[in-house]
């Protein structure tokens, strides 16, 4: 049996050998949450903890709204601030704009991830969601290129909720239902998809839209685009308050010298790769390569599929207004979120993280590869084909994505998950910053070279994508993927 056919053996198997989690299981410290929450699996009788899980999917949510929302304006918002000189240039400056929460998040993930590793999940989570509540109402306020600018930036580094919140949704779950827990903050994801490109394509500019409710002369007719963000703000401040009940997962043991016992103990039950530095834990490593790949491209296909949307015909877009692309972003979403909840659980059980994450990407590629030639429809063709490409690719986007996490967290123990996370999310998050930078200047450049015979600039910017989206691919084969060889074998 080849390396592709052996698993993670919390894939599979507790994340301890038998002999090491029965040693393990005698321990239990009063006062520790992670042995209150490990308590709590154990007595579980192997139901589904809603609550905790519900925790992750509202928390997320909560997260992901600020990046969702200004996708169906951000077009116009760049174009209000007067700072284009041409209206081909404000790709450019709206690539800039995306990318800065981004480069934030990339400066502080690695951060964040070891302050949980340290000090616990649920306080990094609690202060993630205040500085949305903060932040994203400023960013609602701004007036200037470089106060968007700022504001994003700055909400982007103090959001630190990825790296912990990926590692709670496994230690909330027993062995059987990690794939469901990363499942959920994909779920949540996937309704953010919904909730905030409908907030961001509805609410923004209301004095121009619903001006019998919303005067020129208002706070929402001064500030356009405050309307969505503060939206997005109460949401993330009710959120912050619900927190108060969320159980913390990290053992916090009040008694070292019996903790060092326990280690020297299990020590030869450890003597696994994932004991060893990060850096020399190969399987982890492996699977930085694709996630950072997908990332990259995840995120300059958002932007590239906004920004062409909204563009004029002549430019090879679809002249789609903020609305339209706000309803084909929320029902994207929403069959996302469908497919989370009812249907990833069978393939994950079928095919394995590996299997379905590499056909996910290969159909991918495929679907992308439709997208310029709708621009020769409209009407009613033009609908079924733009919705059914973008919900089949969500559909796969997040496929790839949730396997590929699911095999990271389960390469680590619990006191390097929040530091290892935090080390991806920095990764991805710098492919994620680069992404929307380099996908507005190839943008603004291809809609300068329409007249081209062989490709012409709206499918040499698709062409771009499927190109990162191949690379991504060929990663998530050997000799390029290493998977741990632990515990027992099971086939992907």
């Amino acid at each position: 049996m080849g390396d592709e056919e052996r698993g993670t053996a919390a894939l599979a198997a507790p994340l301890l050998p038998a002999a090491a989690a029965s040693k393990a299981s005698h321990y239990r410290e009063d006062g520790c949450p992670g042995c209150a929450q490990d308590r709590r699996k154990e007595s579980s009788g192997g139901r589904i903890p809603y609550k905790e899980l519900f925790f992750v999917g509202i928390t997320t949510l909560a997260s992901s709204l600020p990046i969702t929302c200004i996708f169906p304006f951000m077009y116009f918002m760049i174009r209000d601030f007067h700072i284009a000189k041409k209206e081909e240039d404000i790709g450019s400056y709206a690539g800039f704009l995306a990318s800065s929460y981004m480069i934030g998040r990339a400066i502080s993930a690695i951060f964040w991830g070891t302050v949980a590793d340290r000090i616990g999940r649920k306080p990094v989570i609690v202060f993630s969601i205040f500085s949305v509540v903060i932040f994203n109402t400023l960013f609602g306020l701004s007036t200037e290129y470089w106060m968007a600018i700022a504001t994003r930036l700055v909400l982007g580094s103090l959001n630190g909720l990825l790296a912990p919140i990926k590692a709670y949704a496994v230690e909330v779950c027993r062995t059987e239902h990690q794939a469901l827990g990363l499942s959920v903050i994909n779920t949540a994801w996937g309704l953010g998809l919904v909730i905030g490109p409908a907030l961001g394509g509805y609410l923004a500019q209301p004095a121009e839209k619903y001006p019998q409710t919303f005067s020129k002369e208002s706070v929402f007719g001064r500030f356009p685009y405050l309307l969505p963000c503060l939206g997005v703000s109460l949401f993330a401040a009710i959120v912050l308050i619900s927190c108060i009940w969320m159980p913390e997962t990290m053992h916090k043991h009040k008694n070292p010298e019996t903790d060092i016992q326990i280690v020297k103990g299990l020590q030869s039950d450890l003597d696994t790769p994932r004991k060893k530095s990060l850096l020399q834990n190969w399987p982890w490593m492996s699977t930085m390569v694709s996630y950072c790949f997908f990332a990259l491209h995840d995120t300059a296909y958002s932007e590239i599929l906004s920004l062409w949307a909204v563009s004029d015909r002549k430019y090879g877009g679809l002249s789609f207004s903020s609305e339209d692309i706000g309803a084909v972003l929320a029902v994207a979403g929403a069959s996302l979120l469908v497919y989370q909840l009812v249907i990833y659980h069978w393939v994950h059980k079928f095919l394995g993280p590996v299997i379905s994450s590499r056909v996910a990407s290969a159909l991918s590629i495929l679907i992308v590869s439709t997208y310029p030639f709708m621009t020769y429809l409209s009407g009613a063709k033009l609908s079924f084909a733009l919705y059914s490409a973008v919900m089949m690719r969500s559909i796969v986007a997040i496929t790839a994505s949730t396997g590929i996490c699911l095999l990271q967290n389960n390469a680590v123990h619990q006191e390097q998950r929040g530091t290892a996370n935090g080390i991806s999310t920095t990764a991805m998050s710098f492919f994620k910053a680069i992404a929307p930078i380099g996908a507005g200047i190839l943008f603004s450049w291809v809609q300068k070279h329409q007249d081209s015979t062989l490709f012409p600039g709206d499918q040499v910017v698709f062409l771009a994508l499927n190109s990162v989206q191949l690379l991504g691919l060929i990663f998530l084969f050997e000799p390029f993927l290493v998977l741990p060889k632990v515990g027992e074998e099971c086939r992907y």
